[in-house]
């Protein structure tokens, strides 16, 4: 399928969550919008109907059912727009009508537009990104979205978008995970968190650790979990037992499932003098998920 076919059809998936639940002269508003961007290539039509949105559209959530789910997951891999709301999947589709006659210069345009938004428009159009065709030249985009000081933004781009997953270098990537800790966010829904862990990320999060006990400061139980499979020997080993052994319960059962994926045998010994904590992980009763 060409590119203008694969930016059609997303259209067509985001127009039809729309119009099974929005009134009919809400979807006759969306069309119209969708008519004057692709035939205004100065870029005042996707502007205005952009800050339209949420007054026309309105901000309930979208609430898709499974068959809508698979049928996201079918248009475009990863995408989970399971928190979307209907302006935000009104605003992406009207950044998407916007590429047909505007191709080259189409990033640039949503560069422009998220920079001069208010932070709702922000938060929609970079929820948008795993739709946008090129993806290459969305990448400085979504790299300013994560250095966002506003952690609604930030989440825009880190969680449940597959964009930084695919696209992001292991330097991005690893400030994107640094920087969810830092903020207060959480990694569990950041896609493909286990996938893309890296010794350079363990060794950045062990010192956010030390940073942090050095200040009397709590340490989120997630960090561990990019430590595990990196903490081979040494202090990074000491500090995951430390955890382990006199951290509080949550801390003490997030450090055994980091113990549970480290390679060097001490990590089997320290699980074996817990029993209990060893079953529950063998047997599936204690993951990353059911801790969470």
């Amino acid at each position: 399928m060409s590119e203008i076919g694969v930016v059609k059809e997303r259209m067509d998936l985001l127009r039809g969550w729309l119009q099974r639940r929005l009134p009919g002269d809400a979807v006759a508003w969306i069309d119209e919008q969708v008519a004057r961007i692709a035939a205004g290539p100065s870029g005042l039509a996707l502007a205005r109907a952009v800050g339209l949105a949420p007054r026309k559209i309105g901000r309930q959530p979208l609430q898709l059912d499974a068959s809508e789910m698979a049928a996201a997951r079918a248009c475009r891999a990863g995408l989970d727009a399971s928190d979307w709301t209907m302006e935000q999947a009104g605003r992406v589709l009207f950044a998407l009508a916007s590429y047909e006659h505007a191709q080259a210069t189409f990033a640039d345009r949503l560069d422009a537009l998220v920079r001069s938004g208010e932070i709702g428009e922000q938060i929609a159009l970079l929820r948008g990104l795993p739709l946008y065709p090129g993806s290459g030249g969305l990448l400085s985009i979504a790299g300013e979205g994560i250095r966002s000081a506003m952690q609604p933004v930030y989440e825009a781009v880190a969680h449940r978008n597959p964009f930084p997953l695919e696209e992001f270098t292991e330097a991005m990537w690893n400030q994107m995970v640094v920087k969810a800790l830092f903020i207060g966010s959480t990694l569990a829904p950041i896609q493909g968190i286990d996938e893309r862990r890296n010794g350079e990320l363990a060794r950045m999060l062990l010192d956010y650790a030390h940073e942090r006990w050095a200040a009397g400061r709590p340490v989120s139980p997630e960090l561990w979990r990019c430590v595990g499979p990196f903490a081979v020997a040494g202090d990074d080993f000491d500090d995951l037992l430390r955890v382990f052994s006199s951290g509080e319960a949550t801390e003490r059962r997030a450090a055994a499932l980091a113990l549970a994926e480290c390679p060097t045998p001490q990590a089997l010994v320290a699980l074996e003098a817990t029993p209990e904590l060893w079953r529950e992980i063998r047997s599936g009763k204690l993951t990353r998920e059911t801790l969470a």
